[in-house]
């Protein structure tokens, strides 16, 4: 007796998971038209990346020809976008058809805007570093908040305070590392107060983070306005002056990426530690877990002893210690000096960073990085001269962050309890 099997129904895709593809394809696709758009208007010539360090140091500069590298990144990025319309890109291959599509959008764009001039980038490289350092110090703070069932929306007034106190503090004792403790400090106060009136009396996460970014707003303000109103106020108080670049040995010395990346200041050596800190922690330690816990299903977590507000608590500080030192690095790491709202909606950037990177700290300091690298390509288009009107170009990193955003909503599901108070009972 012979048995016939049947061939296996094939497996139909979720509506929801269709639609969610097809708006993220769209997105791309309106992406890719626009970059073959740009390649058929780029101009003929070359366009030369300059790969020496500041220093002088490295190979010289690469000479690309402008419009047929346009030509071909583009249609690039067009068969990935039409790809993930037709059939969806999933599997581990991609995050690298999407890195893929970035880079291909990019250099097209460069190539449009730098064709027939000298493009730096290693100053590139160097200053997406430095953009993107209070991005990802702030990223993982809202990380650590959201993974915990804390929306931290207070994240901008916590960089301010955390800077204004760096500034004030390093000059008052001439001391960078009291400075960056202030910093700290005055992110954890901010932090405490968001955790008390949202985990003990249950006020609305997203109204309380508006009001606090409002109240550091308000009172850095006005220090600034009563200290550098005094007599030298501004020398007294506010000159801390900013902390020197170390060189790493041997790594410093690797042409074109050993001066630009190895020859950072201690803020930054300490963004990169507390990227792999905080993801040890989480992933990889009891306490991490129970933070996970918490900001998926409390009331389970409280039914295997875990204390739900002391760990909600515990987070909510720990994120606010890590933000205040990013707000550190706009004074004593950058520029020397506090001034009114000189973040400038990065803590607003840091949370959407935190939406893209799916609430994971590796994936929020890749999607910081790539906000960091937009804004650091804004100044060198202004540099360049470019066909843009500046108005634009200083919107750039703004549009492409609600850009970014959008293509990650609905592709993303955020911790189960997140925003949602819990009470014990």
């Amino acid at each position: 007796m012979t048995t016939t099997t049947e061939p296996a129904a094939p497996v139909l895709e979720a509506p929801e998971h269709r639609r969610r593809r097809l708006r993220l394809g769209i997105l791309l696709l309106v992406l890719a038209v626009g970059a073959v758009a740009l390649a058929v208007f780029t101009k003929s010539g070359n366009v030369d990346f300059r790969l020496s360090a500041p220093d002088g140091s490295g190979p010289g500069d690469l000479r690309v020809p402008a419009k047929p590298a346009a030509l071909v990144l583009s249609v690039i990025a067009l068969a990935i976008a039409v790809a993930h319309v037709w059939r969806g890109l999933t599997g581990k291959w991609a995050g690298v058809a999407f890195a893929l599509f970035g880079f291909a959008f990019v250099v097209t764009f460069i190539c449009w805007a730098a064709s027939g001039k000298l493009f730096p980038l290693t100053n590139q490289i160097q200053g997406t570093l430095a953009l993107s350092t209070p991005l990802i110090l702030g990223a993982l703070a809202g990380v650590l908040c959201e993974r915990a069932g804390i929306i931290n929306l207070a994240l901008e007034g916590q960089l301010l305070a955390g800077a204004c106190a760096a500034a004030i503090v390093a000059t008052v004792s001439g001391s960078f590392l009291v400075g960056a403790v202030a910093a700290m400090i005055a992110g954890v106060f901010l932090a405490w107060l968001l955790a008390v009136f949202s985990i003990k009396y249950l006020v609305n996460q997203i109204v309380l983070g508006v009001l606090l970014v409002v109240f550091a707003t308000g009172i850095t303000g006005f220090l600034f306005d009563q200290l550098t109103g005094l007599s030298d106020g501004s020398a007294r108080f506010n000159s801390p002056g900013t902390l020197q670049p170390i060189a790493i040995p041997v790594l410093s010395s690797i042409p074109i990426l050993g001066p630009t990346v190895f020859q950072q200041t201690a803020l930054v050596y300490a963004m990169v530690v507390l990227v792999a800190v905080v993801t040890l922690v989480l992933y990889r330690t009891r306490w991490g877990l129970r933070v996970r816990a918490v900001g998926e299903h409390p009331r389970a977590a409280a039914t295997v002893g875990i204390n739900v507000l002391r760990v909600r608590y515990e987070a909510v500080l720990v994120a606010g210690a890590i933000v205040g030192l990013g707000g550190a690095y706009f004074t004593i790491g950058s520029t020397g000096g506090f001034s009114k709202a000189m973040t400038a909606g990065n803590g607003f950037i840091a949370l959407a960073a935190v939406i893209m990177g799916r609430w994971h700290p590796i994936g929020a300091t890749c999607a910081a990085l790539f906000f960091g690298f937009t804004k650091a390509l804004q100044g060198q288009l202004q540099v360049l001269a470019t066909p843009i009107p500046t108005e634009v170009l200083q919107m750039t990193p703004y549009l492409l962050t609600v850009i970014a955003v959008a293509g990650a909503v609905g592709q993303v599901r955020p911790p189960k309890a997140d925003g949602e108070p819990y009470v014990p009972g």
